[in-house]
């Protein structure tokens, strides 16, 4: 499975097809009403599949119309009592008390989504081209179809993004495959491939729009509008045959693994995780409230040059060894101030980008046409190079004024193009920390070092606030180096913490793009108890530090201003280091110690000496219990 595709769940279902019906309605509603609520254009579908005939598949169609007309508020309420059933059913049904949608609008909503008339059978030859329109539009807005019962049709040459749930209709496995992967197995998985195609959607501006989002956030409610559900029977043989049929198709990821990280119950209960706060931005619209002329959207002011057409012409032989005649040049610059200012007016009409409601976008403190073309902030400075002959400058007209200024206001908008942006970071502000922070679900490639976590490495080392730390090998190199320098940060801080940042807190650059650094490292001044610093730390393999140069330049800006925030009694500074590689460890390590003003000499040679020899001893006790 790759980020484009949704996820891919298999919900397990023990009460026949009826229970299984009735769990994709609860999603389906459960996910239009959340995608309403995020200002999400989504209509859920949902497919039903039957195992052979045509007739099997339409006696389903019939059976689902009756249970649609006979469902009940004390069907929906025993749904929702169940002890057993499925957390993402009991998510739904939370959801739902949240909203006050109470089991009588649900049964009143489903009703009303799953009308006959919105329900389509995919095997019906006589309307074969009418319900082909209707299938292969079921993303439309005005397509009114939510339910889709099928048997093979829909197996190859037919994908759709809406289609969330696709639920089985039969109860039976192939018990005569021994082990081996039964044809209606494999069908089924290649029609669950068929529904994996990734619905697109942002809720926010800084999101990839058609790739996965919340694969390190899987707590977050909208994770299940990435997600398709299968809606299968408990049978633990047949579970087993369907993972190993997606696997062949290759519809399920056995490269990745799922972890959590926890915070240690002993960091939850330090008053510094209550009490303190996270500082960071967010994406907004680019303001160009300060751009007061051309210059500020970087625009240059060096001569344009134009060239004259000119108008002589020469006939030379073939075979003549004559040297070509030559037409003499000069160079020119004239003013736009001294071209007829209805010529430039002219010029601006006739390119779409100077329409004045799209130049007041860039340049909202602009007051009239006049003022951009007379304006010394804007073209009433600018000269164009004019190239030609003696005898062309003598006839130079209005037409020629025009091409000129058309071909320099035409470099101008490229200009301006190349240097703007629609979004940038916001002033930065703070959050408590304990409600950005928590408990979080992790999604990474297998690798054993990395699954291990450096679980009983962090076991007892206090300033590291998760679990475990299921990063690369750089991270996990960083951590190692942290760990033994702590003493000396110690000397001379309090409340040392490192939290691993698992795409929680973004900030945002002059540009726009999206940063999550890996790491934040907060400390606290002994001799300032009300000086915090933040720092943003990001480890990063030697060959990602080119494709991601501006991370490290946004670093390294944010280091330069020094910025400081007071947060009740507390000046929280946030700033920032270079990368960390483990290739250039003591280049890091010099930066880092710099900025928070350590050194050896601050930390005291007696000191350097006990913490050397204690770890010295720690490592050889290691390495003797391990012989």
């Amino acid at each position: 499975m790759t980020d484009y595709s949704k996820e891919i769940e298999l919900l397990r279902v023990s009460s026949g097809a009826k229970g299984r019906v009735l769990h994709a309605l609860i999603l389906n509603l459960y996910r239009q009403v959340l995608a309403a609520h995020h200002h999400i254009n989504l209509k859920p579908v949902i497919l039903f599949k039957a195992k052979k005939t045509i007739a099997e598949s339409e006696r389903n169609k019939a059976l689902f119309h009756q249970w649609i007309e006979e469902l009940t508020v004390t069907d929906i309420d025993a749904l929702r009592i169940a002890d057993d059933i499925d957390k993402v059913i009991k998510q739904a049904f939370a959801y739902f008390d949240s909203c006050g949608i109470t089991s009588t609008e649900i049964v009143k909503r489903t009703q009303e989504n799953f009308k006959v008339e919105n329900c389509i059978s995919a095997n019906n030859d006589a309307e074969k081209e009418k319900n082909q329109m209707l299938l292969n539009s079921l993303e439309d807005e005005n397509n009114p179809i939510r339910a889709i019962f099928a048997v093979n049709k829909l197996d190859r040459g037919w994908d759709v993004l809406n289609l969330f749930d696709i639920v089985r209709m039969y109860d039976d496995r192939n018990e005569e495959n021994k082990g081996k992967i039964g044809k209606t197995t494999r069908a089924e998985a290649q029609l669950i491939g068929r529904g994996a195609r990734y619905f697109p959607f942002q809720v926010s501006s800084d999101q990839e729009l058609f790739m996965r989002k919340y694969d390190s956030d899987q707590a977050n409610p909208l994770r299940i509008l990435e997600t398709l559900y299968y809606h299968i029977i408990g049978d633990s043989r047949y579970v087993a045959e369907i993972k190993k049929a997606l696997v062949e198709v290759g519809m399920s990821d056995e490269t990745s693994v799922t972890k959590v990280l926890r915070l240690k119950d002993e960091f939850k209960k330090t008053e510094f995780f209550r009490t303190a706060r996270v500082v960071f931005n967010k994406k907004v619209p680019k303001s160009y409230s300060g751009v007061k002329s051309l210059t500020d959207l970087s625009v240059k002011k060096t001569n344009m040059v134009y060239s004259l057409s000119e108008l002589h012409s020469q006939s030379v032989s073939a075979f003549d060894e004559a040297d070509i005649k030559s037409v003499a040049t000069e160079s020119r610059d004239i003013a736009l101030a001294n071209i007829p200012y209805h010529v430039i007016r002219y010029a601006l009409t006739t390119i779409p980008f100077y329409r004045f409601d799209n130049l007041t976008k860039y340049c909202p403190n602009l007051k009239s046409m006049r003022n951009f073309i007379e304006g010394k902030e804007y073209l009433g400075e600018y000269e164009i190079t004019f190239k030609g002959s003696k005898d062309r400058f003598s006839s130079i007209t209005n037409t020629d004024y025009l091409h000129a200024v058309q071909q320099l206001l035409m470099a101008i908008e490229n200009e301006i193009k190349s240097h703007v942006v629609e979004s940038e970071g916001s002033d930065f502000f703070y959050e408590y920390l304990h409600r950005i922070f928590t408990d979080k679900q992790i999604t990474f490639p297998k690798d054993p070092e990395r699954e291990e976590g450096q679980i009983a490495f962090l076991a007892d080392k206090d300033w590291y606030a998760y679990n475990a730390n299921y990063g690369t090998s750089e991270e996990r190199a960083f951590i190692e180096l942290f760990a033994r320098r702590y003493e000396i940060f110690s000397h001379n801080y309090e409340d040392i913490y490192i939290i691993r940042n698992e795409k929680v807190v973004k900030i945002i650059d002059k540009e726009g793009r999206t940063f999550e650094p890996d790491f934040l490292l907060y400390l606290r001044k002994k001799e300032d108890e009300h000086f915090v610093y933040q720092i943003f730390i990001e480890p990063k393999g030697a060959h990602l530090k080119g494709k991601d140069q501006w991370k490290e330049e946004f670093l390294k800006e944010l280091q330069s201003k020094g910025m400081t925030i007071e947060i009740n009694s507390d000046n929280y500074h946030i700033t920032g280091v270079p990368f960390y590689n483990k290739g250039d460890e003591n280049e890091f390590k010099k930066e880092l110690e710099s900025m928070l003003e350590l050194s050896y000499s601050s930390y005291g040679k007696e000191s350097i000496i006990q913490h050397t020899t204690s770890h010295f001893v720690e490592k050889t006790q290691t390495m003797a219990q391990g012989n």
